[in-house]
């Protein structure tokens, strides 16, 4: 008994530094979890273990110099954890996501294109952050009075170590009792990548350990490829609400030689691959195929848009847009792990983005035949990308001339006024002339106007509009909120009217949704707007889809979709030339069933919401959740986020079709 109590407690009653260290980062474990993860299930047992492990190692690491090293090397760590536990709660208090390893290698330097938001965030979370420090400073007041600081004997440093292993051997032995399927805990902490996931059930220390060794060494077959389905939620035969004469509609597929491909391949993951998709069930064809052919196209992903900005009155343009036309009554617009960049990714090309990358920036370097910029491009449009903020953000100066498009923003030629942020109005201002006359045309927008942080002081779109705000009853955030896309809703009237002039309004369709939900206004001033408390599992992730133009007849659409099915939509819709079995989103239009994904492994079908962080299920079909349908439609989930990230992993389609030619630049950066 002794001599266990003297590997905590020397003879003069001091403690040992793993001791200190442990409880530190056990308590820095819990209190992220109170006041960001929020989950209190079996994950914090194993976080606690790993917490316990990472404490004992360093304690020992801090151990083996002199006095003086050792309490230097001790307060250093424990100064870094402070503030790395304070940063991820400063970037999740902003961006409702984590941050990783690769996201701090690859955009250091953005950091501070959101200095006022993170000034913000960090003034919000003020107390957090202290009392992450709370270690540290007791450690600089009473760490001499209270641990020993003496070099550690070998024995007790051997002993320490194995004890480190053993704890070490438990945590991961308490990966099992969650199985081992997707998203496990199991799988979270030796395959799959999902930030937001692995801090529920391994807790931040664990995550960022395991997150650090994969972007240093990256595995090369990063998450399991699953055998294919049968989709039990529709079919693709006709509809029997359209007319009763016989319709055969053809499958949207290319000529694609599976088997050949899969006889003659060498690459075992690229053979998966091939066995996968060739037994995918295609979407067919149907009365919309085909009916905006020829017509321009102006696409656009609205920065932080989400059906709380559209006001009858107050913006009347985004109104019209959304209750002429298509009427998309059940859209989603759910959170990726990189916010705006994994938006951007899910709109323009139908994969779901892979965890713990910027995957638009990933596929810079792969073939992406599905773009629109591509895909128009080939048909001989004119194909153009626009951004009002800076032009490498994101590295979008290589994801978006890889989609097709001659790419300008702030920097290499897109000159509008430098103000935080940018107006959209200006945007469309100053590059409508560059290809208006240059039919036909395919134009994306990426804007900014509607950017947290949703103030009269910080936010130069809300100071602008304020006045236009300042009689409604709702709180400032609220009105800060409705100024900013005021500016959209500005730049939208803009477009119409340039369109209508040149008499091809009714020749060009605008299709409009967000990247994300306005994650920069409090859940109680979203609440405000919805009048009710939100459901922070599907309801938060509602919005508005906009697919318009000129005289289209209005048709309300009930079918539940996502920000997912938009490229597949838009590419049955021009009649594109697209293999539907390699895209993950599904055109809303056809007859198979729909599915919305989340982040969080979610999803809602036309007969389940299924919550993957309560594990349970909401029947809305009236019947009784049917467990087999329930276990093959998480498997669907399954294969769809498996397929996109070896997609991008493998560069896919280069594998199974021709590679397109690039778009010529035009845009100059600024010297």
């Amino acid at each position: 008994m002794d001599f266990i109590k003297n590997l905590f407690v020397t003879r003069r009653g001091r403690v040992y530094p793993w001791v200190g260290f442990a409880v530190s980062f056990i308590y820095m474990e819990l209190l992220f979890r109170f006041l960001a993860v929020g989950q209190w299930g079996f994950g914090v047992v194993r976080s606690l273990f790993f917490a316990l492990f990472a404490g004992v190692l360093m304690g020992l690491l801090c151990s083996l110099f002199g006095r003086i090293a050792n309490f230097v090397l001790s307060a250093i760590t424990l100064f870094v954890a402070g503030f790395f536990f304070s940063a991820q709660l400063v970037y999740h208090d902003i961006f409702k996501t984590y941050f990783t390893f690769y996201s701090v290698r690859t955009g250091t330097g953005q950091v501070m294109g959101f200095f006022n938001e993170m000034m913000a965030g960090i003034w919000h979370n003020l107390l957090g952050i202290v009392l992450f420090m709370v270690p540290f400073i007791w450690l600089l007041i009473f760490g001499r009075h209270v641990m020993t600081f003496r070099r550690i004997d070998l024995r007790r440093g051997i002993v320490t170590g194995a004890a480190a292993v053993l704890i070490e051997c438990a945590a991961i032995l308490l990966l099992l009792p969650g199985g081992k399927e997707m998203y496990s805990a199991f799988d979270l902490y030796f395959h799959t990548d999902s930030i937001d996931q692995s801090m529920a059930e391994l807790g931040l220390g664990a995550t960022m350990r395991v997150n650090l060794h994969r972007t240093i060494f990256p595995p090369e077959a990063t998450i399991p490829i699953y055998e294919p389905e049968d989709d039990p939620g529709g079919s693709d035969e006709p509809d029997p609400s359209l007319p009763t004469e016989p319709v055969v509609y053809e499958p949207n597929v290319m000529e694609i030689d599976f088997d050949s491909l899969i006889a003659n391949g060498t690459d075992e993951t690229l053979k998966k691959m091939d066995e996968y998709f060739s037994q995918v069930e295609p979407t067919l064809q149907n009365e919309y195929t085909g009916m905006f052919k020829g017509y321009n196209l102006i696409m656009l992903t609205a920065e932080g848009f989400s059906s709380y900005a559209v006001d009858e009155e107050l913006t009347p343009t985004l109104y019209k847009l959304t209750h002429e036309g298509f009427q998309f009554n059940n859209f989603y617009n759910p959170i990726w792990g990189v916010s705006t960049s994994d938006g951007e990714y899910v709109a323009c090309t139908g994969l779901l983005p892979k965890g713990g990358v910027w995957s638009f920036y990933r596929s810079g370097s792969n073939a992406m035949p599905f773009g629109l910029g591509n895909q128009f491009h080939k048909l001989d449009y004119s194909t153009r990308a626009y951004h009002n903020h800076t032009w490498k953000y994101y590295k979008r100066h290589i994801s978006h001339p890889n989609m097709g498009y001659d790419y300008k923003a702030v920097g290499n030629g897109l000159n509008v006024k430098r103000t935080w942020p940018e107006s959209d109005l200006e945007m469309m201002q100053v590059t409508i002339p560059e290809y208006i006359d240059d039919q036909p045309f395919h134009t994306y927008y990426m804007t900014v106007s509607g950017h947290l942080q949703y103030t009269f002081v910080g936010n130069a779109m809300s100071a602008k509009n304020r006045a236009l705000v300042e009689h409604l009853d709702m709180s400032d955030p609220c009105k800060a909120y409705l100024a900013a896309n005021i500016e959209l809703d500005r730049a939208l009237e803009y477009l119409i009217e340039q369109l209508e002039a040149k008499g091809i309004a009714d020749k060009t369709v605008i299709v409009l949704s967000a990247d994300h939900y306005p994650y920069g206004l409090e859940k109680e001033f979203i609440d405000e707007f919805a009048g009710h408390e939100v459901d922070e599992t599907f309801e938060l992730y509602k919005s508005s889809l906009i697919i318009w133009t000129k005289g289209l007849p209005h048709v309300e659409v009930d079918r539940v979709c996502s920000s997912l099915d938009i490229l597949p939509t838009v590419s049955n819709l021009f009649g594109l030339d697209y293999d539907s079995r390699l895209l993950m989103g599904r055109d809303i239009f056809s007859t198979s069933s729909p599915l919305v994904i989340f982040n969080s492994n979610s999803f809602i079908t036309d007969r389940v919401k299924y919550n993957a962080k309560t594990k349970t299920a909401e029947s809305l079909d009236g019947t009784e959740v049917d467990e087999e349908y329930l276990s093959q439609m998480k498997k669907i989930v399954k294969n769809k986020f498996s397929m996109s990230a070896n997609i991008l992993d493998q560069n896919y389609y280069a594998h199974v079709l021709p590679v397109p030619e690039p778009v010529e630049q035009t845009g100059v950066p600024e010297s």
